[in-house]
């Protein structure tokens, strides 16, 4: 039987994973499902749990990164359309559980967030899913404690840089700290003829060519470097 942890890079994925091995310690295969879209700051991180581990995370590729799909399919993903998630992650990590089964497939889903779905992974012929933060009745402030224990800090950001469920401080972010990521989501736009944020979302341009342009200018949106995208984002990116 083999023990499969999936780890996304964020609190919960690392404090199960780091656990896990304490009060249950076997031998584990630790993978992540990176779209090539990460800032570099998280595979530093996912060094760092896999030296506490004694152990390395093994990446699930897609063929191609998010940048590659985007111009295959000629179309940003959006909010109606969240392919990315299903082939970037979803497809890959069950075809992968399907050539490794039997076994058991381990989400950091907490306790407090009872509505959140880890998957339809334990449909996948000889595969269990299990879910330990739920087990050990965890939320976030046993997450948070824990970590804070272990000395183990998580990246601001854990997800795609050009996710369109940032909100606009988010951006500006990116905008101010990774010019290089900005303008090849620029090119994106460009080509496909769409926008990674949605029309009429906020009073702020929807481009983000016409949005660098109103940073430019010195336009400062609120709450700007502060974390929001955590309490957006889409379920299955945390995984």
């Amino acid at each position: 039987m083999n023990h499969v942890v999936a780890l996304s890079g964020g609190k919960d994925s690392t404090a199960m994973a780091l656990r896990l091995a304490e009060v249950e310690p076997r031998r584990y295969t630790y993978v992540c499902t990176p779209t090539g879209d990460e800032p570099p700051e998280l595979f530093a991180h996912w060094r760092h749990p896999g030296d506490l581990l004694g152990s390395s995370i093994l990446p699930i590729n897609f063929r191609e990164s998010l940048d590659g799909l985007i111009r295959e399919q000629g179309a940003l993903p959006n909010w109606r359309q969240r392919w990315c998630t299903r082939m970037l992650k979803i497809e890959p990590y069950a075809a992968w559980l399907k050539q490794h089964a039997p076994a058991v497939s381990y989400v950091g889903l907490r306790a407090d967030e009872p509505a959140r779905a880890g998957g339809d992974y334990a449909a996948i012929p000889g595969i269990e899913s299990r879910f330990p933060l739920r087990e050990w009745g965890w939320g976030i402030e046993e997450v948070l404690a824990y970590l804070d224990d272990r000395g183990v800090v998580v990246p601001r950001r854990t997800d795609c840089q050009k996710c369109f469920f940032q909100a606009l401080p988010d951006w500006f972010v990116l905008w101010r700290d990774n010019p290089a990521v900005w303008a090849e989501a620029e090119e994106l736009e460009a080509l496909t003829g769409h926008t990674f944020r949605s029309p009429g979302r906020d009073t702020w341009p929807a481009s983000l060519a016409e949005l660098r342009s109103a940073f430019e200018r010195g336009r400062v949106p609120r709450h700007a470097g502060q974390e929001v995208l955590p309490l957006m984002q889409c379920r299955v990116c945390r995984l």
